[in-house]
């Protein structure tokens, strides 16, 4: 529905009506200016009025009054008050004081229409309606009426005890125009619903109708698996003329009353309600020429004119002045003239000022042109264009107006919204009225959706991008809409461009697919919502540490989002200067400074929200010294910690320390070295480089320690020495050896170092085996396994143009094979895996080569025998009803002898079309033939024939089908071209013959085109000798068939070329 042009401001924020009084009272008009202070002058009948005695005016801020005392019937004129440049009219009516007033136990009839607001009857105005045994309507909307100013609400009910959720309900004018998209000032929707009765109630209100609201309206209403329309009209009257008496008043239907007396006074209906009386037109006219002095229209005549046709004004008005028209004309019989005035069809009255005038209505797309185009009927004639009735200016490019010949054309550039509104064209007194709707483009997704995975309670956040701004898109999830009112689980946002559905807290049943649509577009995502699981991938070790060294107790949890306590002895862990906790992603840490013998205990790591305890033990080691006699041989204290013998097992990335404790007098020399590693370094205790003595025993491909600083390093004091790597790497992996030597003696000691990682990244999968929405996906173990047994795999997916990779199991996955399902079909993919061990998880491996889920087609239809010969077979079918996104690539033709197993192609490679010509058969075989239909996923199923087909030509009798024409003589002029065409059946192909007039014809006089269906005669230029008797012959073996042509040739009329008269004088 078009918004109309805006009005000017008014001065007025309350403006004065017209009132009806009795004559010889007071009446009294009150006006309301914006602002105090302004001046305002009061008129009559044009004139302003002045203060006196009758006229008192009174002005407070902003409230203004004008008081006429003493009405008299002198008073009954047209009003006006006017401040700045708003002016205001208005009327008082004045009756006659001696009017009869209706009696206190009779119920008047009401005004049969209102001019200021109408409202379709419903159910709480009338006996409820029976309910709808088909539709899902309650109650209907009704045809309305209106008059122009007025408004008028529609009402539709929808039964709901039935419903799970509340009905879908959409308002139309015509066949598609929404009215959702134009509530504002002149229209807007309401909706409720009654929890007692269980119905939904829907009201479209109409505000201040003007003429092109009148029409045909629609109200679809629509739940998950129902739906239902009604249709209804709307009519707009024109609002009566001001300042005519509303003569209507006074000659409502009369109504019973008490013992079914009939009341006579034609005044008694002004007020109350209608009873269903009929009119009484024998007192209406005895009393007319009275109430016509009464209200002061002395120009009415008492008898019907005789030279006026009434028929001809009654088809001209409208139903609003038909009593008016009764009355002042003498008609009694109203009701039969109108039924009779029914079935007159009403005849347009003929324009003379245009000839061809503008369509009903037009429909542009936004941003584009239009042209509205008339014809008038005076080639110098001004036309004026309008536009919801302000007549439209020249300004820019916008409107262009252009007059060629008898046409006049308004051309509108880059139509918007604001366009879509009522024209017109006017010409003189005439108008012509059309419509003009503008159409939105479609909207288009330009960045889609992205599957997602999450864990139960988790937040989802599902993101797009369309092309416009503030777009209004529908969310389905699995086919079924989403709305808000859904317990207010799913919230909708627009932010721009993007469009955005979240759910707060996820839940199991939330997995699903995902959709949103576009007048334009749809993009599909998954939803996988996992219930929470924590792996440990690292768990915390025993620790034996001295006095005012470092403790460090470190885990790694598959969830970087879980936090945890940690317990010593039970209780929980604060942290201070010494003791320090760390979270860092999926790592969590407990640093103990210048460790005690106190902080000797059992600590303890515990995620919130899971049964788990991760525990392990703080040994607090002490250095004892003891008295040792002179001359000592040196002796290593070596302690592996409950390892495995002389083996230490360290996880990649984290620190080493080694403290050996060592004894011996005097003080030993301590070397570290290597085993085969090519170096020949020693530290010494005296931090000085031992020369090549102290190495002789040593194997020379043995790297010997010796570094004070830096990531390898050793540490010497007195009572041991202490051996470090920080961040131990794969190549710190081997076999150390520490020696300790004195004057006195040596000792050796080997320690196993092995340092486990998490896995290498396996290489790419790969894919196989790929259907419609799955796909089968192979790897290999990776090639280092971190030192430790791979666990199992985890799978990951995205969607080859997104940047989104979708974890496709929580489980580990043993086998080196998985099947990957709920895929979309036609979208392409990309698969990576990692390899878990008891350290963590890898690297991804690369990703797979990009594939796309597709079907094979479904087997060709239809698929039948048309035509044998001794050496052919004709074969047809049609396309596979389902065909998929992998297309079609073409078909196989194959076929098989009776009794045979073996098919043979019977065409070189695939074909593309649906029919094929197999060639080189032997006659007398009989053959089974298959289709089948080829894609990028293979083939389909076969199509069959289901008996064998002989290869022999079928015999048919040879048969001509005349032409119609051709049964009668064909006549042809010297000159023309003749073209018969002759049809005829037979198999094998039979031999045709021609004959004129019992000969053979000449070749080179006709020319004779035969196929396998029709012959054909062919005469370039037709000469007189060629008419006669043509015979055809058709002939198959024994068997013939003769059809006979006559054909004349008539030669041209001959006209004179050149008349010459001469004349001769004697």
């Amino acid at each position: 529905m078009p918004e109309p042009v805006k009005k000017a401001v008014s001065a007025f924020t309350k403006k004065p009506k017209t009132s009806e009084v009795t004559a010889g009272s007071t009446a009294v008009f009150e006006a309301e200016t914006e602002k105090a202070g302004i001046k305002v002058k009061w008129q009559r009948a044009g004139t302003e009025i002045t203060e006196s005695e009758k006229y008192v005016i009174k002005a407070e801020g902003n409230k203004h009054s004008l008081t006429i005392n003493n009405v008299g019937k002198e008073d009954d004129v047209t009003y006006a008050v006017i401040a700045g440049s708003s002016k205001v009219k208005f009327e008082l009516k004045v009756k006659e004081a001696d009017a009869p007033a209706p009696a206190a136990s009779e119920s008047p009839a009401p005004p049969v229409e209102s001019s200021q607001n109408t409202e379709v009857a419903s159910a709480e105005t009338q006996a409820e309606p029976p309910l709808d045994p088909i539709g899902l309507f309650v109650t209907r909307p009704q045809d309305g009426e209106v008059t122009v100013g007025g408004n008028i609400t529609f009402t539709a009910k929808v039964a709901g005890e039935s419903l799970l959720k509340k009905p879908s309900v959409k308002w139309f004018k015509g066949k598609w125009m929404d009215l959702g998209s134009k509530v504002g000032k002149h229209l807007q929707l309401h909706d409720n619903y009654d929890r007692n009765k269980k119905v939904y109630t829907f009201e479209m209100e109409i505000i201040e109708a003007n003429m092109t609201f009148a029409g045909g309206y629609r109200c679809e209403v629509s739940t998950k698996d129902k739906f239902d329309s009604s249709n209804f009209n709307l009519t707009v009257n024109e609002a009566p003329v001001t300042g005519d008496l509303d003569i209507r008043a006074a000659f409502r239907r009369t109504s019973l009353a008490g013992g079914g007396r009939r009341m006579t006074s034609a005044f008694l209906s002004t007020e109350g309600h209608e009873e269903g009386g009929e009119f009484n037109f024998s007192a209406l006219l005895k009393k007319r020429d009275s109430f016509l002095r009464s209200v002061n229209r002395a120009e009415a005549k008492s008898e019907p004119q005789s030279d006026v046709d009434v028929w001809e004004i009654l088809r001209k008005a409208p139903p609003s002045e038909y009593e008016k028209i009764a009355f002042q004309y003498g008609i009694t019989d109203l009701r039969g003239m109108l039924k009779r005035l029914k079935r007159i069809k009403k005849e347009e009255k003929k324009s003379t000022a245009f000839l061809k005038k503008l369509d009903p209505a037009y429909q542009v797309d936004k941003g584009q042109k239009i042209k509205l185009t008339v014809e008038v009927a005076n080639p110098d004639a001004d036309v004026k264009w309008r536009k919801n009735g302000q007549e439209i200016q020249v300004s820019g490019s916008k409107y262009i107006f252009e007059a060629v010949g008898n046409k006049r054309i308004l051309t509108i550039n880059h139509c918007s919204l604001a366009d879509d509104a009522a024209y017109e064209c006017v010409v003189g007194e005439e108008k012509s009225f059309t419509e003009l709707f503008v159409k939105e483009p479609p909207i288009l997704i330009t960045h889609p959706l992205e599957d997602q995975m999450v864990m139960v309670g988790e937040r989802v956040e599902f993101e797009c991008e369309v092309s416009e701004e503030g777009a209004t898109v529908k969310w389905e999830k699995d086919g079924i809409e989403l709305t808000r009112e859904e317990t207010f689980k799913y919230r909708f946002k627009k932010d721009g461009k993007k469009q955005y559905l979240i759910i707060n807290e996820s839940t199991k049943e939330d997995s699903g697919h995902y959709t949103v649509k576009t007048n334009g577009g749809v993009s599909v995502a998954e939803l996988i919502v996992q219930e929470k699981k924590l792996e440990v991938y690292q768990s915390i070790a025993d620790l034996t540490v001295k006095a005012r060294d470092q403790a460090v107790f470190k885990c790694e949890v598959s969830d970087e989002n879980v936090k945890g306590i940690w317990l010593k002895n039970g209780e929980e862990v604060v942290p201070d200067e010494r003791i320090k906790i760390s979270h860092i992603g999926r790592i969590h840490k407990l640093t103990i400074e210048d460790v005690t013998p106190g902080d000797e205990a059992d600590y303890s790591f515990i995620p919130q929200g899971f049964a788990y305890n991760l525990s392990a033990k703080l040994q607090f080691l002490e250095v004892k010294i003891d008295f040792v006699p002179r001359e000592e041989p040196p002796k290593i204290h070596l302690d592996c910690l409950g390892q495995s013998p002389d083996t230490i097992v360290v996880v990649a990335g984290n620190k080493l320390r080694l403290d050996v404790p060592i004894s011996g007098d005097p003080t030993p020399t301590v070397i570290w070295q290597k085993v085969n590693k090519k170096s020949d370094l020693v530290r010494s205790n005296d931090n000085s480089m031992t020369p090549s003595e102290n190495s002789s025993d040593l194997n020379t491909d043995n790297k010997l320690l010796f570094e004070s600083e830096g990531r390898v390093r050793v540490e010497m004091h007195e009572d041991h020495c202490v051996f470090i790597i920080e961040g131990a790497e794969k190549e710190d992996e081997g076999v150390y050896r520490v020696i300790v030597k004195n004057p006195v003696g040596e000792d050796t000691a080997d320690i196993t170092v092995k340092v486990i990682d998490v896995p290498d990244p396996p290489e790419a999968p790969k894919i196989s085996n790929i259907g419609e929405d799955y796909c089968t996906v192979q790897w290999q173990p990776p090639k280092y396994d971190g030192g430790q047994p791979v666990l199992g795999y985890i799978l990951e997916r995205k969607k080859k143009k997104s940047y989104r990779w979708m974890r496709l199991n929580f489980d580990l996955l043993k086998e080196l094979t998985y099947e990957a399902k709920r895929m979309i079909e036609g979208v392409v993919y990309e698969m990576r895996i990692y390899a878990v061990n008891s350290i963590g998880m890898s690297r991804p491996s690369p990703a797979s080569q990009p594939f796309m889920p597709i079907a094979p087609p479904s087997e060709p239809t239809h698929f039948t025998v048309e035509d044998v010969s001794d050496s052919t077979v004709a074969l047809k079918w049609r396309p596979p009803e389902r065909i998929g996104a992998g297309g079609l690539d073409g078909y196989i033709v194959e076929y098989c002898k009776d009794g045979s197993t073996e098919w043979i192609p019977a065409l070189p490679g695939l074909t593309e079309r649906t029919s094929a010509l197999i060639k080189d058969l032997v006659t007398g075989d009989k053959l089974h033939f298959r289709i089948k239909a080829i894609n990028l996923a293979g083939e389909s199923g076969a199509a069959v024939i289901k008996e064998p087909v002989t290869v022999q030509e079928i015999l048919q009798r040879p048969k001509i089908w005349l032409p119609r024409h051709l049964r009668q003589t064909l006549v042809k002029k010297v000159g023309e071209t003749i073209n018969i065409v002759i049809p005829f059946q037979g198999k094998p192909r039979p031999k045709i013959i021609w004959m004129k007039d019992g000969q053979n014809l000449d070749s080179k006089d006709v020319g004779i085109r035969n196929s396998n269906t029709d012959t054909i005669l062919f005469i370039r230029k037709a000469e007189l000798h060629h008419s006669g008797a043509y015979e055809v012959t058709l002939q198959i073996e024994n068997m013939t068939d003769k059809v006979a042509i006559t054909m004349q040739i008539i030669g041209k009329n001959l006209t004179p070329s050149k008349l010459s008269i001469s004349y001769k004088t004697k």
